[in-house]
């Protein structure tokens, strides 16, 4: 029978054992990923590309283009189109898919649980928080404003900071420097996706991974993520255990 207390997602083993080890220095700052890690919004995105490309003649199966999802469009549609195909009308058809995200699933995107309470607990923490997101600078104004984040937040990038998306680094080298320049092993990432971990590593960071993303733990793991948790809500019920603290 349950206990009713929640539990770390992470089991015991030679990753959690180097994660502990690592916990001396607590992170200056945390860089979240947005879309799976902050806000129920996998399966919208991955559903309004299977719409933008069945509109320019691409047939694409769902569960395909979801696990793709955590990249930008630039690493994304290459998985789908020839590069002859991009050259033509890639750009199009990813401006596309935003008028699609917009006009038919942006309100089915919600919050996950805890993901407020846990900004407001690292700002009496005293770190810094940032936002390093896939999604272009309008579209993150608008997930602001549906995490309920909007003035807990010091420093943000998006897709218009970096010549490339996850899994490439640009992203969060672009939040490095916003943040000041610090040392990689003063910050950590947050993210629910290998594509995440992947990109904070090459940028010299660890990363945290949740699983309401949609991904497994050892997907995460294996991606390189130090910890993982179900959602915001248990890492924030588990923080002075985490990474974070």
């Amino acid at each position: 029978m349950s206990s009713g207390k929640p539990r770390a997602t992470f089991p015991l083993g030679p990753l959690s054992h180097r994660m502990l080890s690592r916990q001396e220095t607590a992170p200056e700052a945390v860089i979240f990923d947005v879309d799976g890690t902050l806000l129920d919004s996998v399966d919208v995105h991955a559903t309004s590309w299977v719409d933008a490309f069945h509109d320019y003649g691409h047939q694409v199966r769902f569960e395909e283009v979801r696990r793709q999802i955590g990249k930008g469009g630039d690493q994304l549609m290459p998985v789908f189109m020839t590069a002859e195909e991009i050259d033509d009308y890639g750009e199009a058809l990813e401006a596309h898919r935003g008028i699609v995200l917009k006009e038919r699933y942006l309100p089915l995107i919600t919050p996950f649980r805890g993901v407020r309470a846990l900004f407001e607990r690292l700002r009496a923490d005293g770190k810094q928080i940032a936002l390093a997101s896939s999604a272009n600078k309008d579209e993150l104004a608008i997930y602001k404003r549906i995490a309920n984040i909007e003035g807990l937040i010091d420093v943000e990038t998006s897709s218009d900071d970096a010549e490339r998306s996850k899994p490439h680094p640009d992203i969060f080298r672009a939040a490095l420097e916003r943040l000041g320049g610090g040392s990689p092993d003063r910050m950590i990432a947050v993210g629910d996706t290998p594509y995440d971990a992947e990109a904070a590593a090459k940028a010299g960071m660890r990363t945290i991974g949740l699983l309401c993303g949609g991904w497994s733990a050892e997907d995460l793991k294996r991606s390189g993520c130090v910890a993982v948790y179900k959602d915001p809500a248990e890492l924030l019920a588990l923080y002075a255990a985490s990474p974070l603290a």
